[in-house]
């Protein structure tokens, strides 16, 4: 270990640098990630009250690598509890507002078809101009 820190030290070994400068910018990016993650989970999470949360913040700013560690042994388990409820809750909220969309465009269609062959079937449009704002309307 003491060989490849003094290597990853040396000037004579410039691709070692760059691998090992590469590393520690990758651990960091990780280690970022693992925060935006954990803090976002805190404040997304139901069963923690206003100063739970406040704890957890502040435990894991003043130490933040054992506080991280605290934090995903005590409540890891549940994070991907949480993820599943609030992509499930996401879906649900895209499927019911797609078919409301669908149901309100289609019925809404229906609607002015069944209003223009009224309309022809009383006269008061030739078959032609039904037959134009039907092609309106469909297209």
């Amino acid at each position: 270990m003491f060989a490849a820190t003094s290597l990853a030290a040396s000037p004579d070994y410039p691709l070692l640098n760059l691998f090992w400068t590469m590393l520690e910018i990758f651990i960091w990016v990780l280690w970022l990630f693992l925060l935006i993650k954990i803090f976002t989970d805190i404040f997304r999470s139901q069963d923690l009250g206003s100063w739970g949360k406040a704890g957890w913040a502040i435990v894991i700013l003043l130490l933040p690598f054992l506080g991280s560690l605290i934090y995903l042994i005590a409540r890891g388990s549940s994070m991907h509890t949480r993820d599943i409820e609030a992509a499930k809750s996401a879906d649900q909220a895209m499927r019911s507002y797609i078919q409301a969309t669908a149901a309100t465009s289609t019925s809404s269609t229906a609607e002015e078809l069944h209003k223009l062959a009224d309309l022809r079937d009383r006269g008061v449009l030739t078959a032609a101009e039904f037959d134009a704002q039907k092609a309106k309307l469909l297209a």
